[in-house]
C-alpha cells in the first residue's frame, strides 16, 4: 500500500471546519493507504499558547479523531513530540532548505502579519518541520486542503534536494485535494476558525448547534423573505452539500431560487441533518477513556518510531555521520 502523512496542531476540540476539510476524508481514505496521522504539537508551540492547556488539548484532539473513525487497528495515531526524529531530520533538512524558499511562503506572511510580536524563527522554519514529517515515513501522498498545497511543493523540492546532494532515499509527495468544497465560517467571511468564533465544535449539544446555525450568514440578495436567492452565493446551502442527500440538496437549491422556503427554514433542516450526522460521533466520544486514547496515542508512538527510526539509520548513513557499532 502507498503510504500517507498528515498532521493537525492540538488546538483541542475538533470543530466542523476541521472535520469537512480534513478528517472526515482521512477517515475515507484509511483503507486504501498505510496511514500515519500525527497531532503535530512542536508546530503548535509556534504561536501563544498556556503550557498548562497543552495535554489537554492534546487528548481532546485525539478522543475527537478516535470518536470520528480515525482507526488505531489500520493507522497510525501519535503525538509528533513523542517521536524525536521528527526534529532530528527537521535539522538535517535545514542544510538543503532555501532562505529565499521559505520568505516566500504564503503561510509565513500571514501568520507573520496575526503576530507581530512574536515573528519567531520556527514560524519561518515551519515548513522545513513540515517537510520531515512527511518524509519521515517516506509518505508519497499527503492530503491536504489548498491553501496547504504550497507546502507539498516545498516539501517536493526539499526531497529532490536531498537526494541529488546526499543519496536518493526520499520519494516527491503527491498532493491528495479534498473533493470538498470551499466552505466558509458561519459568518460568510472567513475560513471557520475558534479563534474567529464562527464555527461549531464537535462536541456541541443539538441546542447550541441550532442556535450557532440560526445566526450563520446567508445570501445577502435575500433581504426579505419573499426575495429569491442565489444557493452558490450561500455559505449554508455550501454546508447542505456536505451533509444533505441530494433530495434534500434539491429543496435547498428549488426553494431558494423560488423563493419557496426562507433561510429559517434552510437553516433549521440543515441543523437537523448535521445532528444527525454528529450524534453518533459525539457518542462514540463520551465512551473514550482517558486511559484508552493514551494507550492509542503510546502504541501509535512506538510504531512511528520503528519507522522513523529505519529511515533515520538510512539518513545519517548518507550524510556520512559516525556512530559506533554498538548504536
Amino acid at each position: 500500500m502507498k503510504t500517507l502523512f498528515s498532521g493537525i496542531q492540538p488546538s483541542g476540540e475538533l470543530h466542523l471546519g476541521n472535520y469537512l476539510g480534513a478528517i472526515r476524508n482521512w477517515v475515507a481514505l484509511q483503507p486504501d493507504y498505510r496511514c500515519f496521522f500525527s497531532i503535530v504539537d512542536y508546530h503548535a508551540i509556534t504561536q501563544h499558547y498556556e503550557r498548562r492547556e497543552m495535554p489537554v488539548r492534546v487528548m481532546d484532539m485525539a478522543r475527537d479523531l478516535l470518536a470520528c473513525g480515525i482507526d488505531p487497528e489500520r493507522s497510525v495515531l501519535f503525538v509528533q513530540s513523542m517521536v524525536p526524529e521528527h526534529t532530528e531530520l527537521s535539522w538535517v533538512l535545514c542544510a538543503v532548505a532555501q532562505f529565499g524558499d521559505l520568505a516566500r511562503m504564503t503561510q509565513f506572511k500571514d501568520k507573520s502579519a496575526r503576530q507581530e510580536d512574536n515573528i519567531n524563527a520556527g514560524l519561518l522554519s515551519y515548513p522545513i518541520l513540515q517537510s520531515a514529517d512527511i518524509l519521515l515515513y517516506k509518505a508519497t501522498a499527503v492530503p491536504v486542503g489548498q491553501d496547504q498545497a504550497q507546502h507539498v511543493e516545498f516539501c517536493r523540492r526539499i526531497a529532490r534536494a536531498f537526494n541529488r546532494r546526499w543519496k536518493k532515499l526520499f520519494p516527491e509527495p503527491e498532493v491528495l485535494l479534498s473533493s470538498t468544497p470551499k466552505i466558509l465560517g458561519l459568518d460568510g467571511q472567513a475560513k471557520m476558525s475558534k479563534s474567529v468564533g464562527n464555527t461549531i465544535s464537535l462536541g456541541a449539544s443539538d441546542k447550541e448547534i441550532r442556535k450557532a446555525l440560526a445566526r450563520a450568514v446567508t445570501d445577502p440578495a435575500r433581504v426579505t423573505r419573499e426575495d429569491a436567492g442565489h444557493p452558490d452565493h450561500c455559505n449554508v446551502h455550501t454546508l447542505h452539500t456536505s451533509f444533505s442527500d441530494g433530495e434534500r440538496i434539491a429543496w435547498v437549491r428549488n426553494g431558494c431560487e423560488t423563493a419557496a422556503i426562507g433561510c429559517v427554514d434552510c437553516k433549521s433542516a440543515l441543523a437537523d441533518e448535521v445532528i444527525a450526522h454528529l450524534g453518533p460521533i459525539r457518542e462514540r466520544r463520551a465512551k473514550l477513556t482517558d486511559d484508552h486514547v493514551r494507550e492509542v496515542l503510546e502504541s501509535g508512538a512506538a510504531a512511528a518510531r520503528r519507522v522513523a527510526g529505519e529511515t533515520m539509520a538510512e539518513v545519517r548513513a548518507a550524510l556520512g555521520l559516525w556512530r559506533p557499532a554498538a548504536l
